[in-house]
């Protein structure tokens, strides 16, 4: 038999590489979850971004400012609170300012005709909508004075928000475009 003292302490030696075993994968476990977490924080902070911008557009675009004062509604940012908690979380600028990319005239054949029994919500003057209705066509009582101030254009532009939250580094932009029905003889004001 072997007295105690003569043991060459192999066991302490497996529990000690055992232990540095388990402290790597540790280290490893801690690392690979906070990577995830930065990629999940990046990933909602681009969406909220990509929302922001999306708002801005929507914004831009259900207001006719957008294509009568452009320059105008590009000077002012569209501030947007996210977490709806009073505070702005994000703001997006309009760059470069909404741009007329065309205009084409609408041909009096390509207008609805008129019913014979018009009702208040009937847009059939190529346009002159009723007073005060919305949808489609400008609400304007005269137009610019020039060439037959009852003839249409299609106008097409392109609305591009963009958002640089600071932050969180997040930088997106989104373009929409957009087809607007205005006076033949304010194409010449809107498009240049």
């Amino acid at each position: 038999m072997k007295s105690p003292t003569t043991q060459s302490g192999a066991t302490l030696v497996v529990a000690l590489i055992f232990l540095v075993l388990m402290s790597l994968f540790a280290i490893s476990a801690f690392n690979s979850s906070t990577g995830n977490l930065r990629i999940i924080g990046n990933t909602q902070a681009r969406q909220e971004g990509l929302s922001a911008a999306q708002l801005a557009v929507e914004k831009t675009i259900s207001s006719s400012t957008f294509y009568t004062n452009p320059d105008g509604v590009a000077a002012s940012p569209v501030l947007v609170d996210m977490d709806g908690n009073g505070t702005t979380d994000y703001s997006a600028t309009l760059s470069p300012r909404p741009q007329c990319t065309r205009a084409k005239p609408i041909l009096a054949g390509d207008l609805p005709a008129a019913p014979k029994t018009p009702t208040a919500v009937d847009v059939y003057a190529p346009c002159r909508p009723s007073p005060k209705q919305g949808g489609t066509f400008i609400e304007r009582d005269t137009p610019i004075a020039g060439i037959d101030p009852e003839s249409c254009a299609n106008s097409e532009w392109n609305v591009r928000a963009q958002v640089n939250d600071r932050q969180t580094q997040t930088k997106v932009a989104v373009n929409q475009g957009v087809a607007v029905v205005v006076f033949g003889n304010e194409v010449s004001s809107y498009c240049k």
